[in-house]
């Protein structure tokens, strides 16, 4: 039987505060290692030399096409035996990050791909150098696209975490399961933090909303910064 004493307990016990807390500090600290990674891969897929598109291209089919569980087991129990120990938090972070940063390189790659060649090549011929036209020229335009795709990935990273508890990070889901076993009532505890995902995921979903609408600001004047690269490069062609 449903006993709502057990649910409000599990609501307001500190183990599963401190696992939401873990859940939320994982999940940022992920995406903010993986996303200049993703970056990084993304222009390395890009990239005019064939042995770095290929280590790339590796990289991102091996991280898409096995499990996070494998790799995580295989990071935390793997690399002890060549040598390299980590703790659970450090292969936790480096298999979320690992596995995060291949997904937001497609991501990226999109978005950069989504900015129309005219207007680098426009850049290029005032004179900027390629790191300038990337920064100043193509990432502004390409996150407007790359915004709402990112902001779904750190939604459905904050629910990946729970894959960390396998190898015995105390998130959410592992201090559910510790709480669970004072009085077995696994329903009720799983539902208090289904609760605590679905409060994280929609307070996510506002700080989403706000940075589209940030993000995209500026856009309808985005056919008058046209015209005037086009004059700009017009005027340095009749010089």
């Amino acid at each position: 039987m449903w006993s709502w004493d057990a649910f409000f307990s599990f609501l307001t016990n500190p183990q599963l505060i401190q696992g939401a807390w873990t859940t939320i500090w994982l999940t940022t600290v992920s995406m903010a290692l993986a996303l200049p990674l993703a970056v990084l891969v993304a222009l390395g897929r890009a990239s005019r030399l064939v042995p770095v598109r290929a280590v790339t291209g590796f990289y991102v089919w091996l991280m898409r096409g096995t499990p996070l569980l494998v790799q995580l087991v295989i990071i935390y129990t793997g690399l002890p035996q060549l040598g390299l120990r980590l703790g659970v938090i450090s292969a936790a972070l480096t298999g979320l990050v690992l596995n995060e940063a291949a997904y937001l390189s497609e991501i990226v790659r999109a978005g950069v791909m989504s900015v129309p060649r005219g207007q680098s090549e426009a850049a290029r011929a005032l004179g900027m150098p390629p790191w300038k036209v990337f920064r100043v020229v193509v990432m502004p335009q390409a996150l407007r696209v790359m915004v709402p795709p990112l902001g779904n990935s750190f939604n459905g990273l904050l629910k990946t975490t729970t894959l960390v508890s396998v190898i015995s990070v105390e998130e959410l889901l592992r201090r559910t399961q510790f709480a669970v076993q004072t009085n077995f009532r696994v329903l009720e505890g799983l539902t208090a933090a289904g609760l605590y995902y679905l409060a994280m995921t929609t307070l996510w979903g506002l700080v989403q909303r706000w940075l589209e609408i940030r993000v995209g600001r500026g856009h309808e004047n985005r056919p008058t910064s046209d015209r005037r690269m086009k004059t700009a490069v017009l005027e340095l062609e009749t010089r």
